[in-house]
């Protein structure tokens, strides 16, 4: 039976504190198949050489998970360069072949940001919502078929303290037990 997938971009898991942990625990449970795209690829911007090995993980993995931090309003760069590479492959040059395949699968995301909720409001600091920031890759799931679930964020994730991240992790893992992942259960759209 195949597994979900996380695939982690993150330029330094092992300084992270809040998505390390997350990954830690997801590990314990040994029931996702997980990847730090970072240091799989060696933190190289040109990796993957034409994405045919990342294109297989989509194509075999029951559920899509993308776990990473918000920097600067955006994804981390290599995982705009993953999704370029793998992407372009799978639905422009080998569409019949990867692309439709994936088609109808589940994307989840789990994000930590920096800041405060509060500053993901239209009066907030950043003027904008974190689903305002997030229409780029809601687009990206649309256009690739995949069904857009609602993300699960942590914000405020570099100042938790350990008792802090430990309440994040639980309700982080009781998301994926909503979403059906821990449990391999079929899940709907909360689009």
């Amino acid at each position: 039976m195949n597994k979900p997938l996380l695939l982690v971009f993150h330029s330094n898991l092992n300084q992270s504190k809040v998505n390390r942990a997350l990954v830690e625990a997801l590990k314990l449970r040994n029931q996702l198949d997980i990847f730090d795209i970072q240091e799989l690829y060696n933190g190289s911007l040109d990796i993957m050489k034409d994405g045919a090995i990342e294109a297989q993980r989509l194509i075999s993995a029951s559920h899509i998970i993308f776990q990473f931090p918000i920097y600067w309003y955006s994804v981390p760069p290599i995982f705009k360069t993953w999704m370029d590479t793998v992407l372009t492959r799978m639905f422009y040059l080998f569409y019949e072949q990867e692309g439709q395949v994936i088609e109808g699968k589940s994307l989840y995301l789990h994000v930590t940001v920096g800041n405060l909720d509060s500053a993901y409001q239209k009066q907030g600091q950043n003027g904008f919502t974190l689903d305002e920031l997030m229409a780029p890759l809601k687009a990206t799931a649309r256009r690739c078929g995949l069904s857009w679930h609602t993300p699960h964020v942590v914000f405020n994730a570099n100042q938790l303290d350990e008792n802090d991240i430990e309440k994040e992790i639980s309700l982080s893992l009781k998301q994926f037990e909503r979403w059906g992942i821990l449990n391999n259960a079929p899940l709907t759209s909360s689009c």
